[in-house]
């Protein structure tokens, strides 16, 4: 298969209901669909294989059209427009989606599409085309009724109910069209069952309207409750409609992206399933979600992670399921060819059994952050987290494979000893705001010694600034960016200065921050796009050192690479603009939202520690 008929990554548009998650092309494809949770069974995954995976298109039989597209205002709803030479089609595309609380949201499992002829006429087709199982299983399809199909084979059903009819089907496939008029519309509604469960339901025209208001009123509601009132409040809300969009409704985790194996370098080994909850994300996503008024969005992250965390504290992961799974296992899918030929596909993430130092800190920081918003810390949970600081002291003189889950091997990364340092000085700090019994003296002193080590071990005696590892030979890495966010030290500091300022110098591609430089310390070849979120905490560390002009010139020059709906993947390709990596990406836009609110309160801390304290810790 050519690698050129698949569309760049940045035509497609998230459609979400908290549950099922969905990639639309600019063509009106849905490439990628999987239902009830992210990390399901794809029923249409041709996104990593035009020819095996499924799609489900709705479009002008003409591919002479001009195609633009948006969301609905503060809503995931999409609407995409074609023009044609004989008439303008408008569809809309969403996840019929409502909810009474967090947590609390019932699922529809329908993905419903309605095309609507605003003038002229337009000759419309659809092209249905499931395949379960990552594209391993062709399933069977009935025609019930002329608008009525069934799917099923394996554990998965569809019910297909249909106003553009069925013109041609074959035995796993049918396609149709249509010719609509200046205000006609024909509606197309998908539904998720289950094998054993099939009941096939139609729905009326009325109730499928009644869907979309209800849909496009759930989501302006909630985009409404947004604090954020600066001068990037479009972005800000599209991203946080981003994080909401890929929140599980009943456990409030929050996954990475919607997608696996979207290459970090098109053609190359990079490929990483993201359906899951890193817990390196938690403290800036429970940091966002209280700093944009989503209160009840941060308490229940931070349930979830109180559950999923509860246990050994040696035992720790850096990620999970939605439902709190640990078991996580790595696979090939052979069969697939991978976006653009980009292999191996890989379903689950070995990563999750890694020794990531950092965790601790990730851990502890979020805690911290949910404290000072007035959590409760229980006496259960407080004996957890005695325990983790435990942990951390039995550990962190160790090599990790660091934030970045290196597959090469172990190494002292100063990143990582800085968030054990986070781990034991949170620890330390909810200790003594609450009155806490615990093992203070040995937390303080463990965290004097890593204080003491990093500033030693961690800093290139010559520029001053933090090195990627001890004894590395003075390596750069973007998560040393971190080190002023989280309070090692300040802002201002020199060292963070220096590294800053060496990373726009050394680690960056006309500002555009890479991870590191990929010259086998992770253990794959190739190399890897810039990564979004290192170019926000860059634009961070500058607007709160004071260097406010290069921050927003900066920060307004990412959000040109954001796409037409103001989506954003893991990685962006500096010199062609392409946007690189599982799509859309939780990580970039968290990042996003940080450096926007540093642009607008360049004065106050994300890590929400008391500015006094830190300095007389630093002194």
């Amino acid at each position: 298969m050519s690698v050129e008929i698949y569309p760049p990554i940045s035509d497609y548009a998230l459609i979400s209901d908290c549950h099922s998650g969905a990639l639309v092309s600019k063509d009106g494809s849905v490439d990628w669909c999987t239902f009830h949770r992210f990390e399901a069974r794809p029923v249409f995954g041709r996104i990593l294989d035009w020819a095996k995976a499924g799609f489900f298109r709705i479009a002008p039989l003409d591919d002479d059209y001009e195609a633009t597209r948006r969301y609905l205002p503060g809503t995931n709803v999409l609407e995409t427009t074609f023009r044609t030479p004989t008439g303008t089609l408008v569809l809309t595309d969403f996840f019929a989606f409502r909810e009474s609380g967090v947590g609390e949201s019932h699922p529809d499992h329908q993905l419903i599409r309605i095309a609507r002829c605003t003038e002229g006429e337009v000759a419309v087709k659809v092209k249905f085309v499931p395949r379960f199982d990552y594209g391993l299983t062709t399933p069977r399809l009935e025609t019930l009724a002329d608008d009525l199909v069934v799917a099923y084979g394996g554990a998965d059903a569809l019910v297909l109910q249909s106003e553009l009819p069925f013109g041609h089907a074959e035995l796993s496939a049918t396609q149709g069209n249509r010719t609509l008029r200046a205000g006609e519309e024909a509606f197309v509604v998908l539904t998720y069952q289950l094998p054993h469960e099939l009941a096939p339901r139609r729905l009326t025209r009325d109730e499928v309207h009644a869907k979309l208001e209800a849909t496009s009123a759930t989501w302006a509601a909630w985009a409404d409750r947004c604090t954020y009132e600066g001068p990037y409040r479009e972005q800000v809300v599209r991203s946080a409609l981003v994080l909401k969009g890929l929140t599980n409704g009943p456990t409030g985790a929050i996954v990475a992206a919607a997608t696996t194996s979207l290459p970090e370098e098109v053609g190359g080994e990079r490929n990483w399933d993201y359906r899951f909850s890193w817990l390196r994300d938690s403290a800036l996503t429970l940091n966002a979600l209280f700093a944009l008024g989503y209160g009840e969005e941060a308490q229940a992250y931070a349930d979830w992670l109180k559950r999923t965390t509860a246990g050994r504290a040696s035992e720790l992961q850096i990620m999970y399921g939605v439902g709190g799974e640990r078991l996580l296992p790595e696979v090939e899918l052979d069969w697939l060819e991978g976006y653009r030929g980009s292999r191996p596909v890989r379903i689950g993430n070995g990563a999750y059994s890694q020794f990531q130092l950092d965790v601790f800190g990730e851990l502890l920081d979020t805690v911290w952050i949910y404290r000072q918003h007035g959590g409760e810390i229980d006496h259960v949970f407080w004996e957890f987290l005695g325990r983790v600081a435990g942990a951390v002291i039995d550990r962190w003189r160790l090599p990790d494979q660091g934030i970045w889950e290196i597959r090469g091997e172990p190494r002292h990364f100063t990143y990582s000893k800085v968030m054990a340092w986070v781990a034991l000085d949170r620890v330390v700090r909810i200790a003594e705001l609450d009155g806490r019994e615990g093992a203070l003296d040995e937390w303080r002193a463990n965290r004097d010694e890593l204080r003491e080590l990093i500033e030693r071990e961690g800093v290139d005696p010559e520029s001053g600034a933090f090195l990627q590892s001890f004894d590395d030979g003075g390596k750069l890495d973007a998560s040393n960016l971190m080190i002023p966010i989280v309070g090692f030290v300040e802002h201002t500091d020199p060292r963070a200065c220096a590294t800053f300022e060496r990373t726009i110098a050394e680690l960056s591609a006309d500002g555009f921050v890479y991870r590191y430089v990929t010259d086998g310390v992770d253990g794959l070849s190739g190399d890897e796009a810039t990564f979004a979120i290192c170019s926000f905490w860059l634009v961070e560390c500058l607007a709160r050192a004071g260097e406010t002009e290069r921050a927003r010139e900066l920060f307004e020059r990412l959000l040109g690479f954001c796409n037409d709906v103001g989506l954003l993947a893991e990685e962006i390709d500096p010199h062609s603009g392409e946007l690189i990596g599982n799509f859309p990406q939780a990580f970039s836009h968290l990042g996003l939202i940080q450096a926007a609110i540093a642009l607008d309160l360049p004065e106050e801390s994300m890590s929400m520690m008391s500015p006094k304290a830190t300095k007389e810790e630093v002194a």
